[in-house]
């Protein structure tokens, strides 16, 4: 069926009758849903890729990071993909070699091999979620936009739900591997799916590609997050590398906005965050990134390394999280009906709580109370993502929406590449300061150190004594350096607060 538009009163929409719409509304679920839950699974097994690599803790982080990044780079190329090949035909392709790109990443036998197809496996996803919102949104009327965009978001954390869950039991039972290759059937379905439920489209001449603007971004992005990366292991500033990364991503990011300004038909349209509420959504959204994803990657080696739990609580506890996201969303269409502000000023107000939980946790605490806290952080996902979702597109005028929508992810995909480097190497550099400074008053010159019940079973007359105080501070090192880090997530969590109140009503431009 070709596609064609319907004059609503409430906004253009492709003529499809009901079971067509659901149909498809379905099948854009499913490949959204396997490219979500290998972002999840992928960080209920960071523990068990760490040991087979033989990575360390920022190093294992480039799995997620570098899938994150490449996701972001390819985004906003979504809408001249669907303009030069048609829908239709990216939904196929991006799902197919998604597939191909995840079950690669469980063969993977090296550091590099697994962070080069975990980057494959996000630039083939990145098209994913951006077109699957795009479609639904043509698809079904603007009355309908708030219920479908819930029903989008609410059905893809099936992803997180049971994603971690099966990953984190298959890595204790078998193999790590098995935590991949689960999401193999699950993208070969999409696959298959997508020619009988999408509608043909006839792909359109696209415009012109702003090249120099792509490059240039890509350039600028990827510079500026192996700053962040590898910042913490060359000492900074203090290393050439790090300086010329600086140096070569200022000067992209400088060539791309002239570019932007000056180019007839430039990458990205930057005159559109003259629309108010584009512009603080993208910077709310920005924030999102940042608060979304970094207690998935912080959680899972902080469980498995601190307090020495087993793989299978480790997925345990990152699907509450998604069970908490699903929560939100019924929450979130529970308040459909009130102004959206309220909405998003509640789910940050809940990370602020969920932030402030995890700053006063210790070595002591259970696995039950860290997902309690999961499910808390995954509501507040819930309830905030439907009405950013939607007013931060309210005011712009409907051909804007392709391009407004994969900027939109791109900001998302920035702000969790990017904090997730920033917490991992705040949680390495304090846990190093903290070691110099907790070592410091174990000294054999200290006489309370002589009390029985001050060492306990720690003795620092053996070197096996010795040895095992040095890892218990450690221990106790490393758990004060994810402490700090939680208190950036909620400050971040705090400074998104004023803004929301900057969002403006639902006029929409024509």
């Amino acid at each position: 069926m070709n596609e064609t538009a319907s004059a609503h009163d409430d906004g253009p929409a492709l003529v499809l009758p009901p079971w067509r719409r659901a149909l498809v509304l379905f099948v854009v679920i499913v490949g959204s849903t396997a490219f979500i839950a290998a972002t999840f699974s992928a960080a209920a097994l960071l523990p068990e890729m760490q040991g087979a690599v033989a990575a360390t803790q920022d190093e294992i982080a480039l799995t997620v990071t570098f899938n994150i990044l490449a996701a972001a780079i390819v985004t906003p190329m979504s809408g001249w993909f669907i303009s030069r090949f048609g829908r239709r035909r990216v939904q196929i392709w991006s799902t197919a070699v998604f597939t191909v790109a995840t079950f690669l990443c469980g063969s993977a036998h090296s550091l590099e091999e697994l962070v080069f197809w975990r980057m494959v496996q996000g630039a083939s996803g990145a098209p994913l979620i951006p077109l699957g919102q795009t479609i639904i949104l043509d698809v079904f009327p603007r009355s309908r936009h708030r219920l479908v965009i819930a029903l989008f978001g609410m059905a893809n954390t099936l992803g997180p739900v049971l994603g971690p869950a099966g990953a984190g039991y298959l890595a204790e039972h078998a193999s790590w591997r098995w935590g991949f290759y689960m999401i193999v059937p699950v993208g070969i379905a999409a696959t298959l799916l997508s020619p009988f439920g999408l509608p043909r489209d006839v792909p359109r001449r696209p415009p012109g590609l702003d090249w120099v603007g792509f490059f240039s971004l890509a350039l600028a992005i990827g510079a500026s997050q192996l700053v962040f990366a590898r910042g913490q292991r060359l000492d900074w500033f203090e290393s050439p590398e790090i300086l010329i990364e600086t140096f070569v991503a200022a000067a992209a990011l400088y060539v791309f906005l002239c570019g932007s300004f000056l180019a007839r038909t430039p990458f990205l349209n930057l005159r559109l965050l003259r629309d108010r509420n584009y512009a603080v959504g993208l910077f709310l959204v920005m924030l999102f990134g940042m608060l979304n994803f970094t207690p998935m990657v912080l959680l899972p080696p902080m469980l498995k390394g601190q307090l020495a739990q087993p793989d299978y609580v480790v997925g345990i506890v990152v699907s509450w999280r998604g069970l908490g996201v699903l929560v939100g969303f019924f929450a979130s269409m529970a308040l459909s009906r009130t102004d959206p502000r309220l909405g998003m000023l509640l789910g940050f107000l809940i990370q602020v709580v969920s932030g402030r939980w995890l700053m006063s946790i210790n070595l002591e605490i259970g696995f039950e109370v860290l997902a309690a806290n999961a499910f808390l952080q995954g509501l507040a996902v819930g309830v905030i993502w439907t009405p950013l979702a939607t007013t931060t597109f309210w005011t712009l005028a409907p051909q804007h929406r392709p391009e407004a929508v994969a900027v939109f992810h791109l900001m998302r995909n920035i702000g969790s590449s990017f904090f997730i480097s920033w917490s991992v190497a705040t949680v390495i550099r304090t846990a190093g300061v903290n070691y110099s400074h907790l070592a410091e008053f174990v000294s054999p010159v200290r006489e309370f150190l002589q009390l029985p019940a001050v060492l306990g079973r720690f003795s620092l007359d053996s070197l096996s004594g010795l040895l095992a105080l040095s890892h218990e501070i450690e221990r106790q090192a490393r758990m004060m350096g994810y402490l700090n880090a939680f208190a950036l997530y909620t400050l971040g969590s705090i400074v998104a607060l004023p803004f929301v109140f900057m969002v403006g009503g639902a006029q929409r431009k024509t």
